[in-house]
């Protein structure tokens, strides 16, 4: 058997919780209907019997507490709800058992936001990590030491999982499914669940949020210059003149300030802006290529395919009802 301990934290996400357990509950259903035996032997885990979520609204029976627990094989660490900062505090007591499992050898998963509690216990400095993507700045402002891993929905190194936003999960889930039993019950799961299964990235659905959470205030006037001339082919030395400074000390603190260069920036600005209005209005790729700058359709195309994992014209059939009328 596999002891799968799903933890429930304070401030944390009830589906994150329910999900998991329903999954590999499932799993175990699926297993015996097929003549064998159930695998998974999944526990809900905390530092209480009853665990209030959202304020109270919803409660959680814990099956057991962590005191009791010896060994386990995998941790589950649901999705963080509210203030990002107030949720790890509230868990504080959690971290020092997370870290002591997987000096034993168990595997731990986040799941979506659930990796800022993960990265509080240390475990992921100097390794790689995904996310909600709407998070990912924040992440890497508290946790310097852990890279993150843009638009995966599924990171996995040294025996720590990560995935990225929202419903991401349950593609983290299937991975470990397929991994713990087979190929087929996996297949299986992802047709129960309805998730496709082989969904590797969040790019599709990410806003590009601009870091501006900082303090140098010549790169903040740069970046409201980038956003404000979208239209326009805008230079690295360009935007270095205009804040009076030597190209190199510019891009050196252009990245440290954003976390992007400044070509990615410009570009991931431009993009940001065609997506909209690839959502929202009745323009053709040629029309919505040159309102954001660009000039050469094949290097729009690729650009744009990059960033958010689809061409423009898929893009716009996906998000656009207009485009199929």
């Amino acid at each position: 058997m596999k002891r799968v301990s799903i933890l429930v934290p304070e401030n944390s996400v009830m589906q994150a919780i329910a999900d998991p357990q329903y999954l590999f509950s499932a799993v175990n259903q699926f297993m015996v209907v097929s003549g064998r035996k159930p695998l998974f032997d999944v526990q809900l885990v905390g530092l209480k019997r009853q665990v209030k979520l959202n304020e109270g609204l919803f409660s959680v029976n814990t099956s057991q507490l962590l005191k009791d627990i010896e060994t386990t094989d995998l941790i589950i660490i649901p999705a963080l709800f509210g203030d990002m900062k107030t949720a790890i505090a509230s868990n504080s007591k959690l971290l020092p058992w997370i870290k002591d499992q997987y000096k034993k050898g168990t595997e731990v998963a986040s799941l979506c936001v659930g990796a800022f509690l993960l990265a509080s216990t240390g475990l992921l400095n100097g390794k790689k990590c995904s996310t909600h993507w709407g998070f990912q700045n924040e992440f890497r402002e508290m946790f310097p030491e852990v890279e993150v891993v843009e638009g995966h929905i599924i990171t996995e190194e040294e025996r720590l999982y990560s995935s990225g936003g929202a419903n991401s999960y349950w593609n983290l889930l299937l991975y470990l499914t397929e991994k713990y039993t087979d190929r087929e019950t996996a297949i299986l799961a992802s047709k129960y669940f309805a998730i496709d299964i082989d969904r590797d990235s969040q790019a599709t659905f990410a806003m590009f949020q601009g870091q501006k959470n900082h303090t140098d205030e010549s790169i903040k006037l740069v970046q409201e210059y980038i956003e404000a001339n979208i239209q326009e082919r805008i230079t690295i030395d360009q935007l270095a003149d205009l804040v009076s400074l030597g190209r190199r000390s510019f891009e050196r603190r252009f990245k440290i300030a954003t976390s992007n260069s400044v070509l990615q920036y410009i570009n991931r600005v431009k993009i940001e802006t065609a997506k909209r209005f690839f959502e929202t209005s009745r323009k053709n790729i040629n029309e919505v290529m040159y309102d954001v700058g660009y000039s050469d359709t094949k290097a729009f195309r690729t650009i744009f395919k990059k960033i958010t994992g689809l061409t423009p014209i898929e893009y716009r059939n996906k998000y656009n009802k207009m485009s199929v009328e």
